[in-house]
């Protein structure tokens, strides 16, 4: 780590990406209800007055996917037609059976698709995550309640976070600026909306992580205004937030998105898998820092690659670091999916504030050997 500044960004709930990531990820959840080993790839497209689904989906039980779209957008707040877009824009479905060829390699527990995927995991928070992605996603849920709770009762559905946080020897010394930038009724100036997000939201966030900034370290609406967010103005598709989805940057990432897709999906399940090891050599303070690389073979179960890298903050051999690593998950695409318990309506939830970091999500448990 020799940045001396690094800067991440996270995005809200309403963001168009991300309504469409919980959507795609929705259509799973309610898949896994009818039946835990349905297979799911869904993508979701939203623009002005328009939702637009694709994909294959294999399951038992009829769903309605034009229920789920609706009951989402209705959720993230997208009611008031002056947004372009809300729950009676059009729904167009596009979703039909998964291939033979891909359902043949996952029926024998083989992964659906070949990839290579990164787990990271620091000791920089409690979350053993890295500090400015950590920080952007709780300031936009933060954001998020202040709309939903109407704290800031004048804010709209959408909205960013961005904040730079300062190093010195790898270590996390300062936050420096923080960037937000959020949809607002028009009659309330700029000055106003400045003053009520660092009262409201970045003073209390920071607080949480120990640190202060004056409200002049703060931009709101870099432009100076945005009236309208959401798909009418910004288009969305699934999985285009994959660094947000992540680790803000700070870690490689494998390049597949993760919303929309089954476990046997390994762009999905075997990233939680990596952090999950990640996670666990951290937390039992066997390194500082640690990335996890695997990668899979269509059709095969067992990774390819499984390599453990520490940027030199080992406190142990690489042998004990290995041996440890072997016990915590089996790697096979089997044995993520029922080491974690992956087959369980718990995606929809992921799809907004970051996969990692969040101890609700079974890849966040700590255990101790």
């Amino acid at each position: 780590m020799n940045y001396q500044y690094f800067t991440s960004e996270s995005v809200a709930a309403g963001h168009p990406d991300k309504v469409c990531d919980q959507i795609s990820d929705a259509v799973l959840d309610a898949a896994l209800i009818n039946s835990p080993k349905s297979r799911v790839a869904v993508e979701t497209l939203v623009t002005t007055n328009k939702i637009v689904m694709a994909g294959e989906v294999t399951c038992p039980k009829e769903i309605d996917y034009e229920k789920i779209a609706r009951r989402v957008v209705k959720r993230l707040g997208y009611t008031n037609p002056i947004y372009g877009f809300t729950i009676e824009s059009k729904v167009f479905v596009y979703i039909h059976q998964q291939s033979p060829d891909i359902a043949r390699g996952a029926d024998k527990d083989g992964a659906g698709d070949q990839g290579m995927m990164f787990g990271y995991a620091c000791n920089e928070t409690k979350e053993l995550m890295p500090l400015p992605i950590i920080i952007s996603h709780r300031l936009v849920e933060k954001m998020d309640e202040m709309r939903e709770t109407k704290k800031i009762p004048y804010l709209r559905p959408d909205g960013k976070s961005e904040v730079k946080v300062k190093y010195e020897n790898g270590k996390s010394i300062s936050v420096d600026k923080i960037i937000l930038a959020v949809p607002h009724n028009p009659k309330i100036e700029n000055g106003e909306l400045k003053h009520d997000l660092y009262k409201n939201v970045v003073v209390p966030v920071l607080e949480k992580f120990g640190y202060k900034i004056p409200e002049e370290d703060l931009i709101a609406n870099g432009t100076g205004r945005w009236e309208i967010g959401g798909p009418s103005t910004d288009t969305g598709v699934t999985g285009r937030k994959i660094i947000v989805d992540s680790y803000g940057g700070m870690a490689r990432i494998g390049g597949g998105a993760f919303s929309g897709k089954d476990p046997t999906k390994v762009d999905r399940s075997g990233a939680y898998a990596a952090r999950y090891l990640a996670k666990n050599i951290v937390a039992n303070d066997l390194a500082d820092r640690c990335e996890v690389q695997l990668a899979y073979v269509i059709g095969q179960p067992e990774p390819i690659t499984k390599e453990i890298e520490t940027f030199g903050t080992a406190k142990v051999s690489d042998f004990v670091i290995e041996n440890f690593s072997s016990k915590v998950l089996d790697l096979s695409v089997r044995g993520i999916i029922e080491g974690l318990d992956l087959r369980r309506p718990i995606y929809e939830k992921t799809a907004s504030y970051g996969h990692f970091g969040r101890e609700e999500f079974p890849w966040e448990k700590v255990v101790k050997f």
